[in-house]
């Protein structure tokens, strides 16, 4: 509660101003912290589903590897490696949420099969490619998710300290300070009533 203000109706209305102010922040605040936490729990679960998927994909990948070296040998599976010729990209974009810059990761590939001759190689080798293909793109995905999710629980930590701060300290502050100021300035009234009666009596009983 803050006494230093003169209890004078201008400050009264300027409280009164501010309490509502801060109210209506509180409630706006409220509302991006739903909006926030509901987007960042869809993204928790996003994650776990890639994570698994990401794993997923790189052990069939392995397994394919593995295979492919079982049929037709270690060095003839580094030999070919050489003929192997795809490049990745990533295209980083992004999204707002709630004012909160998240990124968009796009991942595109050149280069298609098949790399090796049908002749003496076998089809694992081409499976194995594609696997570890389509491993490299989910990852990218899942960077996306983690920094996204990262970025969010940042700006939700905030939005909590706000939306506490407003509705702990500033608020009930506000609403100390209006009661305090009203309340002198109804007693300021009451005695200034009271002088102009007696004054008025006095008069009265002189003339």
């Amino acid at each position: 509660m803050d006494t230093s203000l003169a209890p004078t109706r201008a400050n009264l209305m300027k409280v009164r101003e501010e309490l509502e102010f801060s109210r209506l922040g509180y409630e706006l605040l409220d509302q991006k912290r739903s909006i926030l936490v509901s987007e960042l729990l869809t993204l928790v679960d996003q994650a776990v589903d890639y994570q698994h998927r990401v794993e997923r994909a790189l052990s069939e990948a392995e397994k394919a590897l593995q295979d492919a070296i079982m049929h037709m040998g270690r060095m003839r599976i580094g030999n070919l490696s050489g003929a192997v010729s795809v490049t990745s990209s990533f295209e980083i974009g992004q999204r707002k949420v709630m004012g909160v810059t998240l990124p968009k990761v796009d991942t595109t590939f050149e280069g298609e099969g098949p790399f090796f001759s049908i002749e003496g190689t076998s089809l694992l080798a081409e499976v194995a490619v594609d696997k570890y293909r389509e491993a490299l793109s989910l990852m990218g995905k899942m960077a996306e998710l983690k920094v996204s999710i990262m970025r969010l629980s940042r700006e939700v930590s905030k939005t909590i300290r706000k939306v506490n701060s407003l509705e702990k300290l500033v608020i009930p502050d506000k609403e100390e300070t209006l009661k305090y100021l009203g309340g002198r300035i109804e007693e300021a009234e009451r005695e200034s009533f009271i002088l102009m009666k007696a004054v008025k009596d006095r008069m009265q009983k002189e003339k």
